[in-house]
């Protein structure tokens, strides 16, 4: 008999019931160290003070209206995100597979009004995961997304991930964007190197392409700058972003130049809850707490000795560990061991860290990570692997 919850997911045996920064207490009483933030959204742990009060004090006074009139919370945040940002435009969505839906269009959209409708091809790499959605799952191709949900949405192309080259000559008359994660989380923690990124765009400038950032796992400081493209030097025409962005209120938003936005106009796209009082309430505690400059240099300092500590766990567990990898507070550890049994390892010991793809644990921790639950978390972790060597 089919449960209540429709069975799509593979549950760890885990309820928990209360969170407090970087901890997970479950029904039992155990307290569980957060290395995962519900991948990369409790970007301020659990329970931040801030996040609690803007919404207490918001869902005292108004919770929804719609987009049929002005909404004061969701101009504040965008006019936050076009202030930090490269973006002129936002629109708010609910999560990052909306947002997915609203970039695709938005690039198509762009080559119709400028009377070349047949520029719909979206060039994308393996790999790569924007979302489940109908377009979502054909830009990334792959069967583990696709099988089963055809016919798939048509205008994706799929390239080799890091083989930038191949963009050159992928790109013809019907292309209309190239999308990209700076770094594939799903796929492996895997980055983008800055002189790729800054090719690409590069590639996308001369070929009078657009180029899609997918930020929703990378951004929000995750790596160390508000968004992960800022390292290179380069900016997007149109950006993805959720996940860390509502602290765990659901949120996402796609920000988009002037130029890149000039198709849609009224009418051509919308949202029910999108950019709703209580969601861009949180949303803007999040951003004014995150872009600080010294926030920041803390998630680059924090980092670093993450990095450090994890190295010293592949050296010291080279059976189970073969290498650390990724930017920022987005790592991962490929394994030798099969990655499920690390992660599965890690729930005895109290810890949570997410499986990817590559045979890689994913480590999405609170951005408000402190240096002794770096320490505690490795050395939990080298437990978890002790115990699988045994």
């Amino acid at each position: 008999m089919i449960p209540s919850v429709l069975p799509t997911y593979a549950r760890a045996p885990l309820s928990f019931v209360k969170g407090e920064g970087s901890w997970l207490t479950e029904a039992d009483g155990r307290r569980f160290l957060d290395m995962g933030s519900g991948i990369a959204v409790n970007a301020l742990g659990h329970a931040h003070p801030k996040l609690v009060a803007a919404l207490t004090d918001q869902a005292s006074a108004l919770w929804h209206t719609s987009n049929l009139y002005h909404i004061p919370q969701q101009e504040a945040l965008a006019d936050k995100l076009v202030d930090e940002t490269f973006a002129d435009t936002c629109f708010f969505t609910n999560s990052g597979t909306e947002c997915a839906e609203l970039a695709v269009k938005m690039a198509r959209k762009y080559w119709f009004e400028k009377g070349q409708p047949e520029r719909t091809e979206i060039i994308a790499f393996e790999g790569s995961f924007h979302g489940r959605s109908s377009a979502g799952i054909a830009a990334a191709g792959g069967d583990k997304l696709t099988k089963g949900f055809g016919p798939l949405l048509p205008g994706f192309k799929q390239l080799t991930w890091g083989d930038i080259a191949s963009v050159n000559e992928a790109i013809d008359e019907n292309t209309a964007a190239v999308i990209v994660e700076p770094v594939q989380g799903e796929g492996g923690i895997r980055p983008m190197l800055d002189e790729d990124l800054k090719e690409l765009r590069g590639i996308c400038d001369r070929n009078g392409v657009l180029l899609i950032l997918d930020e929703v796992q990378c951004g929000v400081g995750r790596t160390g700058k508000l968004f992960a493209h800022e390292w290179a030097g380069i900016a997007p025409d149109i950006m993805m972003v959720a996940k860390g962005i509502g602290g765990g209120f659901p949120l996402g938003v796609v920000l988009a130049s002037e130029e890149a936005a000039s198709g849609m106009v009224a009418g051509t796209h919308g949202s029910t809850y999108g950019g709703n009082p209580l969601a861009c309430t949180v949303g803007l505690a999040v951003i004014n707490e995150v872009s600080q400059p010294e926030f920041l240099e803390e998630v680059r300092r924090k980092s670093g000795l993450l990095r450090q500590k994890l190295e010293g766990l592949v050296a010291a567990h080279p059976d189970i560990f073969e290498e650390a990898r990724g930017t920022g507070l987005m790592m991962g550890l490929k394994c030798k061991a099969t990655n499920i049994d690390v992660v599965n390892a890690g729930y005895q010991q109290e810890i949570l860290t997410v499986p990817a793809a590559d045979n890689v644990v994913r480590f999405l921790p609170p951005l408000t990570l402190t240096d002794d639950e770096i320490s505690e978390a490795i050395n939990r972790l080298s437990k978890a692997a002790t115990s699988l060597e045994l």
